[in-house]
């Protein structure tokens, strides 16, 4: 679905990312890990274009690639109903996302839909960041750090939705901290460290590894 090869990226004079080659397949969930300042936003930012100078190839199969950034950028003075509406785009061969199904992924929402999107709670503005992103009907969203500074419960309903989201097809490349919410939802992981890519593997070869984890993720 998503292929990057030797992706490099600067901001200003400053190189942030050396080299960063992965791939991404259909209906899988891929984990970006590593400490803060490791590279993570930038990826995805240089996936989307939005650094100023990158090098290397992305390669992505079709149209319909949605982004999730960390800062939730939720029209504050519009309604959970209308920010959805913003966020419509035709469908891409698939069954259209519709404020209903999103209601049942997201049932937080569906009492909070005359709400004003500066009204809501932190995690609640992340889940309308991630309803609205699927409005768009992509075929592959990329989700920054969506368990950063939010409550358990959202935590474990975001990672409720991103499981649903892989079963019905959708491929998710998620920038991550927290290894027990990556661990719930990732099928493999890049770990990042100073703009490299330092380890790749399984989820569940991470999770059996404490000194992998101790040396890139500081647990």
């Amino acid at each position: 679905m998503l292929e990057a090869e030797k992706l490099r990226a600067w901001y200003g004079a400053a190189q942030i990312l050396f080299d960063v080659s992965f791939n991404v397949a259909r209906g899988e969930v891929v984990a970006l890990m590593g400490r803060n300042g490791a590279g993570k936003t930038t990826t995805m930012k240089a996936i989307m274009g939005l650094v100023g100078r990158r090098a290397g190839s992305v390669r992505f199969a079709g149209l319909g690639l949605g982004w999730v950034p960390e800062d939730r950028r939720i029209f504050t003075e519009l309604s959970v109903l209308e920010n959805l509406d913003v966020g419509r785009r035709p469908a891409n061969g698939a069954a259209a996302w519709t404020p209903e199904r999103l209601f049942q992924l997201f049932p937080n929402l569906a009492e909070l839909r005359e709400r004003a999107g500066g009204r809501m709670s932190g995690g609640e503005q992340q889940m309308l960041t991630v309803a609205r992103t699927l409005m768009g009907n992509p075929r592959m969203v990329l989700l920054d750090e969506p368990s950063e500074g939010v409550a358990p419960i959202v935590v474990e309903r975001m990672a409720d939705a991103i499981v649903e989201m892989k079963k019905l097809g959708l491929s998710v490349l998620l920038s991550e901290q927290n290894l027990h919410f990556a661990a719930l939802v990732s099928d493999r992981v890049y770990i990042l460290e100073k703009g490299h890519i330092r380890w790749s593997g399984a989820m569940r070869e991470l999770e059996a590894s404490e000194p992998v984890q101790r040396q890139f993720l500081g647990v």
